[in-house]
């Protein structure tokens, strides 16, 4: 069974391990190398009540998952709209986490009012693909090669969802 709650920070070092290690196995994020304690813990203060941040825990407790809503852009006029991020531990990938994070983080940004919900997914992602057009995301644009990650120029499809 898996919960969904909001993140505390005593949650860092779990999320930072399934962070780090899509930086050093996936093209899910373009960071190259590791990130530290320290600059997680800055990203988590950028959320809070207009920018939730969760987790799912498996029935022990363990975190193995976490999902949050960012700033799109920083400019005034995109203010009703943000940016999706899911991560999966890498053991628990396939076994639905993905999906009750899913319709938590959704259930959350209808509720903060937004209008629409972006996600920039890596080309060749296709399980990310299946899960946002299971819940209504629609395709509307790639970028062609912007990413140069593992020796390979990668291409990133964005994703969107229209809150109602």
């Amino acid at each position: 069974m898996v919960h969904i709650r909001d993140a505390h920070l005593n949650d860092l070092p779990a999320m930072l391990a399934i962070y780090n290690h899509a930086v050093n196995t996936l093209v899910a994020t373009f960071d190259l190398e590791e990130q530290s304690l320290e600059q997680r813990t800055v990203w988590f203060h950028k959320h809070g009540d207009r920018y939730p941040l969760i987790v799912a825990e498996d029935a022990a407790g363990a975190v193995i998952g976490y999902a949050c809503l960012s700033a799109f852009r920083e400019k005034p006029a995109y203010g009703n709209t943000t940016e999706l991020s899911i991560y999966i531990d890498e053991q628990q990938r396939g076994k639905h986490v993905g999906s009750v994070l899913m319709a938590e983080i959704l259930e959350r940004a209808r509720k903060l009012g937004y209008h629409t919900v972006i996600s920039g997914i890596t080309g060749g992602n296709e399980a990310s693909f299946r899960l946002h057009e299971k819940f209504g995301f629609r395709q509307v644009g790639k970028l062609s090669e912007v990413g140069f990650k593992f020796g390979e120029w990668h291409d990133v499809h964005y994703y969107q969802w229209m809150v109602k």
